[in-house]
């Protein structure tokens, strides 16, 4: 990166990166253009006053959707606030979380907002300049930057030849199936809400791709992990993608009503019940050559997504929950080795894996990056969990929840401040940081406090007990 400082890679960035990692859980518009951050932000206040910490989160998703008014008016959100090093990078992940979140709000410019969204992701589908099957790539440029050699990204979303500004700089030009996975939610509930049917028909078309592409006859099943920026199939298995498919292919079946999906869903259902492990009550990773359970690291996701998607109040999968907030439990503050929390604050919640609790606080991260600290929380993670127990209802849960809740609005609040998107200042307190302190995966990659869609989206689902992944 010419001596400078790197990006901080989201965990959804990693394929065409062409990085060494194990299974799972890397597991990581048409019309509206005049919809400024503040229109959002003012019709969420509620009269006079503060606005409400939800209004301030979709100001967020409203100022990194409209980071750059120059270009374009078909457009998806900035991933991250600037000072990540990512620039103007929208991550396919963050922007079907940013949809659901607007759903969820049951707002009509809202509904606008998601509807535009959606737009943007149909047109990247139909728009690759390389492909016509289908896919979306990791992530695109929604704006213009130079880059650390030097070189200059002129585009908006669309460049001037029409087709979608995929994420060449930085390698994001793969495909995950976990991806195209919450495009293909995102999208089928864009169809459920307003009944066009140009969303049915791109989802449909993932779900397409991703039998075409995905589905495996290896002895653990399931569906594969996808395919890297030369559309080479990667070997990998994830529990978290094969939970995504439960939910897409759910979908399809209901609003299609081609049984197709439901064997399809099956198959994608008996690879994650396979990951479970019973003695300790929690789902592995995956698997990275298909006959071997990959038993380290645990992540947080494949605990918290299965309950969502499985709705797993019987059967003993939502001991899974249980193990997440136990095991994966951390508190962050000044006084914690590498935390970058101001003095007097605090904050709970979970950390990404198993391994994060146990990373090198010696050593930095990843080149040109921090040293971790393992205490960190991550917020995104910490909205599962939320919603996650809420959504059960056991004893106790509603406290829990709106505890880790008021730690996440907390971080909105205070954490991240002065960031920008697009060089452009942010809604104050508009946000919600990837986590509290810089934290390593153990995936090979970092999360860092900078405001992030994909962070906001999960809080705000969780705050309106919205859960996304129910089919």
């Amino acid at each position: 990166m010419t001596g400078r400082q790197g990006p901080a890679l989201s965990r959804r960035s990693l394929i065409g990166a062409g990085l060494g990692i194990s299974a799972a859980g890397i597991a990581a518009a048409g019309s509206g253009q005049a919809l400024a951050a503040g229109s959002d932000a003012a019709a969420g206040s509620d009269g006079a006053g503060p606005l409400s910490a939800p209004a301030r989160g979709r100001a967020f998703l409203a100022a990194a959707m409209d980071a750059y008014p120059g270009h374009g008016s078909i457009r998806l959100a900035q991933s991250y606030t600037d000072q990540a090093g990512l620039f103007s990078t929208a991550f396919t992940y963050d922007n079907a979380l940013a949809i659901l979140a607007h759903l969820a709000a049951r707002r009509p410019q809202s509904l606008t907002r998601a509807t535009a969204l959606g737009d943007a992701l149909l047109y990247a589908q139909s728009h690759d300049p390389a492909y016509d099957d289908g896919r979306l790539r990791q992530a695109y440029n929604v704006g213009p930057y130079t880059f650390y050699d030097g070189s200059v990204q002129p585009d908006g979303f669309v460049r001037a030849d029409g087709t979608a500004n995929v994420g060449t700089q930085f390698g994001f030009t793969g495909t995950a199936v976990g991806d195209m996975a919450w495009a293909g939610i995102a999208l089928s509930a864009l169809a459920r809400r307003t009944g066009a049917g140009r969303f049915l028909a791109g989802a449909v078309r993932i779900g397409e791709w991703i039998e075409r592409t995905g589905r495996t006859d290896e002895p653990l099943g399931g569906y594969k992990f996808g395919v890297d920026g030369a559309n080479q199939r990667l070997p990998f298995t994830s529990t978290e993608h094969n939970t995504d498919l439960v939910c897409l292919f759910g979908r399809l079946a209901r609003l299609t009503g081609d049984r197709v999906w439901l064997e399809r869903r099956g198959r994608a259902e008996a690879f994650v019940k396979r990951m479970w492990e019973p003695a300790g009550g929690f789902f592995y990773t995956g698997t990275n050559d298909g006959v071997t359970v990959n038993k380290s690291p645990v992540p947080e996701d494949t605990q918290t997504w299965t309950h969502l998607a499985l709705g797993s109040r019987t059967g003993g999968y939502a001991r899974s929950l249980d193990w997440a907030a136990a095991e994966l439990a951390v508190r962050d503050h000044a006084g914690r080795t590498n935390s970058t929390v101001p003095a007097g604050q605090s904050y709970e919640g979970v950390t990404f894996s198993s391994a994060s609790l146990v990373a090198n606080e010696d050593a930095p991260i990843a080149e040109g990056q921090p040293k971790p600290d393992r205490n960190g929380v991550w917020f995104e993670g910490t909205a599962h969990l939320a919603l996650a127990v809420r959504d059960r209802g056991k004893r106790g849960a509603e406290a829990r929840a709106r505890r880790l809740i008021a730690s996440i609005e907390q971080a909105q609040d205070l954490l991240g401040g002065g960031q920008t998107v697009g060089g452009k200042a942010l809604p104050e307190r508009a946000g919600v940081v990837s986590a509290s302190s810089p934290l390593d995966t153990g995936f090979g990659f970092g999360y860092y406090p900078y405001r992030h869609t994909g962070a906001t989206a999960w809080y705000l689902m969780a705050a309106a007990r919205f859960n996304p992944l129910r089919a």
